[in-house]
């Protein structure tokens, strides 16, 4: 064993999570060594908001996650704040601004977050390895992790390998296949934020749809999100759509349900403008594209004026329009989830600290665990949370 491949503590995985945990661990005057399995760090953030990163959201809190536990987010969160993680930005002078609902993005480019994070690790002599794959882990009473760069051994471990989302990435099932080899708990992963495809009854209406984007109210049960909606060559898209995926509780035989027209009521609007004598179809393309109305046109009442139908077609065409039904069929997969739901039972650690339960010394943190963040800066900030909570803690 070479001097070196002793340390205090061992991070597998350098995206977010991993080097807030390594920069924690560092600052506290652990020994501390990085290990990633691609050739770069940090490709997640690199590739966020456009290259720009949306880095954090103003409004993070626990209501902002999905997790079988609901709890469990709240101390890391209280932990390490989104205040805290723009305060680091501040400090190294980039500069942000707000997009929209508290998404906060670089002005200039998302590699001043990853060169930040790499600063702060170098100021801290943390130890970072790239292109090492790790072949093996065991524990006896320290850690060893048995790699194509030798054997590494540590008191503490810290998984923060990611999902399975973006495999093109290098995402894989790592993570998972630790937390079994440990006896932890698995809620089975699944694709989030991530675009649907519409059963095969409406593919061809949504195809020739391809392209149209519409302010819109997507909802699947009690939850429910105003953004833009995207309609694609397969069925749906656009940051709406993204945000209900991740609450689909299966993708095959679910019906989600979206407003078009969320800022109007248009029962109210039919009855205040009854006597126009325009078609229905001219009518609503006052609000909706025309490509869209003239999908739509296929319902003979679209070709009717105002005043030639009476009150009840009216409301069905305004039913049709607030509350139109989309069955889905799938998703398009984890190519294209921003991020991978489900993940390691949070049952199975400590809330404040991130640390297994039954494994001491064996922390999980990030997009592996069984915590998803809604689109817009929150899946970063968790990762800066959680690896905040296990780099003081190990």
């Amino acid at each position: 064993m070479t001097k070196n491949s002793l340390y205090d503590v061992i991070i597998i995985g350098a995206g977010a999570a991993g080097l807030m945990a390594a920069i924690c661990a560092g600052k506290r005057g652990k020994k501390t060594l990085l290990i990633e399995h691609t050739t770069k760090i940090g490709e997640k953030i690199r590739i966020s908001g456009g290259g720009r990163c949306n880095f954090t959201n103003l409004h993070a809190s626990s209501n902002n996650y999905i997790c079988q536990n609901p709890h469990f987010v709240k101390s890391a969160l209280a932990g390490y704040t989104q205040h805290d993680f723009i305060k680091l930005v501040e400090s190294y002078h980039i500069a942000y601004h707000e997009k929209t609902l508290g998404q906060l993005f670089c002005d200039g480019s998302s590699k001043q977050i990853i060169n930040m994070m790499l600063n702060e690790c170098q100021q801290y002599d943390v130890d970072i390895k790239l292109n090492c794959n790790v072949i093996d882990i065991s524990k006896t009473e320290q850690f060893e992790i048995a790699s194509n760069e030798g054997v590494f051994t540590s008191d503490s471990l810290i998984i923060a390998s990611g999902g399975l989302s973006i495999p093109q990435m290098g995402a894989s099932d790592f993570g998972y296949r630790i937390a079994k080899k440990f006896g932890l708990k698995i809620i089975p992963p699944r694709p989030a934020l991530v675009p649907l495809i519409v059963a095969d009854s409406m593919r061809d209406m949504f195809t020739q749809l391809s392209g149209i984007s519409n302010l819109s109210v997507a909802w699947y049960k009690k939850t429910s999100f105003k953004e833009n909606i995207l309609f694609t060559h397969k069925g749906l898209s656009g940051p709406a759509i993204l945000q209900i995926s991740s609450y689909l509780e299966k993708f095959h035989g679910e019906e989600i349900s979206i407003n078009l027209l969320p800022e109007l009521d248009l029962k109210q609007q039919f009855m205040a403008d009854k006597n126009h004598k325009q078609t229905v179809a001219n009518y609503l393309k006052t609000y909706l594209t025309n490509r869209l109305i003239d999908h739509l046109a296929g319902n003979p009442d679209f070709n009717k004026s105002l005043t030639d139908l009476k009150k009840e077609s009216l409301f069905a065409i305004a039913d049709q329009l607030h509350n139109f039904k989309v069955p889905i069929s799938g998703t398009e997969g984890y190519k294209k989830a921003e991020v991978t739901a489900g993940g390691i039972d949070t049952n199975e650690f400590s809330s404040k600290t991130m640390a297994s339960k039954k494994v001491p010394g064996l922390f999980f943190i990030g997009e592996v665990v069984d915590v998803t963040g809604w689109l817009g800066g929150y899946n970063f900030q968790w990762a800066w949370s959680s690896g905040f909570a296990a780099g003081n803690n190990c």
